[in-house]
């Protein structure tokens, strides 16, 4: 009989590459969508016929019991969130509640409901934040430095402490930044690689960025959804670091991504106050050595693939 995963966030770009997995290992696939006036399942388009949704939010408790009682699933993967750090400032309590509280009230629902089911949620780097070492394991401290990482250090530590206190098969990813062709374009990279498409086919003539100096270990969406599987696969429950343990900044990233469109970056990015942070996170750098020696984990997209792979497929999107 089929393995039952239930995806929360499967629309998302991580959902998405999540979703694509499980099915290739034969899971029946259960996709937790929120009641919404506007299509938005984009990214899973092509596979959808092959999902079951079921209509639920992190917001409300009984939905989210009546989900998990529908699905009966083996495995959940807890990837919901408000996960745009900028929105997080104007929306912070909005923030917590579903990033932070709706951890909670997905564990309350699991051990009520599948005590027996396993359990990941998706932690981020940005917890680290203001880092106290580098590069950043398991064991580094947090220091959160924006409403959104705040949340995720809280959704953190609940998954921590209901493994500790009810037993539950939870396990915890700290996924360093991870981008792909299906991000959203309100993030920076996905921001760069839809300018350097617009740019290059004469539909813009400049892109408007903030801080070129911030640096972070960016690795490709799909590696760390395999990541976030083999968790679940392993015997022990337990918080892994997901990186590349490489760093670059956004200078790089342009770099590269208006080069492989022949275009000079200086020529039209302009930088602008608007998007800088009110607390910025300088360098953020994943030492990922656990997940590769217990998990077998590689990623095996490298940095210039990752943003070649991006800028293509935007020129593909808008025509080029």
């Amino acid at each position: 009989m089929a393995r039952k995963a239930l995806v929360t966030g499967i629309t998302g770009q991580d959902g998405s590459y999540l979703a694509e997995l499980l099915l290739d290992e034969g899971y029946k696939v259960f996709g937790m969508v929120r009641r919404s006036s506007t299509e938005t399942i984009g990214r899973i388009g092509h596979i959808k016929d092959r999902i079951h949704f079921l209509q639920a939010d992190l917001l409300d408790q009984a939905s989210l019991t009546k989900a998990l009682e529908e699905a009966g699933p083996d495995e959940i993967y807890n990837l919901a969130a408000q996960s745009f750090v900028p929105t997080s400032w104007s929306q912070p309590v909005l923030t917590g509640q579903i990033t932070g509280l709706g951890v909670t009230r997905m564990l309350e629902a699991v051990r009520q409901v599948c005590p027996k089911a396993r359990f990941y949620q998706a932690s981020s780097s940005e917890m680290f934040g203001k880092v106290r070492e580098v590069p950043q394991t398991e064991m580094t401290a947090f220091h959160p430095r924006s409403p959104y990482a705040v949340a995720k250090t809280y959704g953190h530590h609940i998954t921590v402490n209901y493994r500790e206190s009810y037993g539950l098969f939870t396990a915890s990813g700290i996924l360093f930044n991870h981008e792909s062709p299906r991000r959203g374009l309100e993030f920076v990279t996905r921001k760069i690689t839809d300018g350097v498409a617009r740019i290059k086919l004469g539909l813009s003539d400049e892109l408007r960025l903030g801080n070129l100096d911030s640096q972070r270990d960016w690795g490709f969406a799909g590696d760390y959804v395999r990541a976030m599987w083999l968790m679940l696969q392993h015997d022990q429950p337990d918080n892994f670091v997901v990186a590349t343990g490489k760093t670059h900044s956004i200078r790089d990233f342009l770099d590269i991504a208006f080069g492989h469109a022949d275009l000079d970056w200086h020529e039209y990015v302009k930088q602008d106050p608007r998007f800088l942070r009110p607390a910025e996170v300088d360098q953020l750098i994943g030492d990922s050595s656990k997940a590769r020696r217990i998990l077998d984990w590689e990623p095996t997209v490298d940095f210039r693939g990752l943003v070649t792979m991006m800028v293509d497929a935007d020129l593909k999107l808008l025509g080029g």
